[in-house]
């Protein structure tokens, strides 16, 4: 595996893997690997010839007292386990890499971005498209893996794909929980264990959710009171938001007769945490 820094040298190894015609994957990530991202890295291996992980703690995507420098960061650790997966390449960029000037052109995808996370951290999706379009350019790949617990980020980067004609296929991968329901996320290393126990109102929530709407209601409001409830029976828990939205747009719904994305987000200490589940209340119980 190389573990490149530059941007000149990555396009130019990928770039002959490309020439070779070899099918180039991306995982971009923003390392403090764990299960969740380790199955993207499978998949990707899986389904390309060449595999590029980058590993990069945009401060783009970062607003004011956000966890930047506290954010987790394990490199050498990630570097071992990318090794024995038998990744091809890592891309590990420096901010002056990155952003060696002050950067004036950023990537800004309306409405899918306004939304849910977009509402309580202004100019995060501006971040992270410019970081995902950036990357792109560098490496190139045909496809490229990200996680569906981060819904809306998955969203607005096919959009972006879509309306920029850029040629990369996204594909987006299952949530990976432990065993008791919580999803896997770097941030849940912010948690002490009485916190962890009670983050599993998360996917609690989620799963209530999904058995009322199993059962006939398709009321939004009666169903995020529901989860409300669940959330609040938690001391240390605070709710930023509790959403029932289209899975594609990402717009509040008033009635649910259509596939929908719940999704939450709670503060927990120090520790966000985000989740969601896509519920098609076609498929009601019997």
């Amino acid at each position: 595996m190389k573990i490149i820094q530059s941007i000149e040298e990555t396009r130019r190894i990928v770039g002959q893997a490309r020439r070779e015609g070899q099918t180039v994957g991306l995982v971009p990530t923003m390392g403090a690997l764990h299960e969740g991202h380790f199955s993207l890295i499978r998949r990707c291996r899986e389904e390309c010839d060449y595999s590029v992980v980058s590993i990069y703690v945009n401060p783009a995507q970062f607003g004011p007292g956000e966890d930047l420098k506290t954010y987790p960061r394990t490199f050498e650790a990630d570097c071992d386990a990318c090794r024995e997966m038998g990744l091809d390449l890592l891309f590990a960029p420096s901010n002056r890499e990155m952003y060696p000037r002050e950067n004036l052109t950023w990537i800004q995808v309306e409405k899918i971005s306004e939304h849910l996370c977009g509402a309580s951290r202004p100019g995060f999706f501006r971040g992270v498209g410019t970081i995902v379009t950036k990357l792109f350019n560098i490496i190139c790949p045909n496809i490229a893996y990200f996680g569906q617990k981060d819904a809306q980020q998955l969203a607005v980067i096919r959009r972006m794909v879509t309306d920029l004609n850029m040629p990369v296929e996204i594909r987006g991968c299952p949530t990976i929980r432990e065993a008791d329901g919580l999803a896997l996320s770097s941030r849940n290393q912010y948690l002490t264990a009485r916190q962890r126990q009670q983050a599993l109102c998360l996917s609690k929530a989620l799963n209530h959710a999904a058995k009322l709407i199993g059962n006939g209601q398709t009321n939004p409001e009666m169903i995020t009171k529901a989860m409300e409830k669940i959330v609040r029976e938690q001391p240390e828990a605070k709710i930023d938001y509790i959403s029932i939205v289209d899975k594609d747009l990402l717009h509040p719904l008033p009635e649910i007769d259509q596939p929908v994305l719940i999704a939450m987000a709670v503060l927990l200490g120090s520790a966000r945490l985000i989740d969601n589940i896509i519920v098609d209340p076609a498929q009601k119980k019997s």
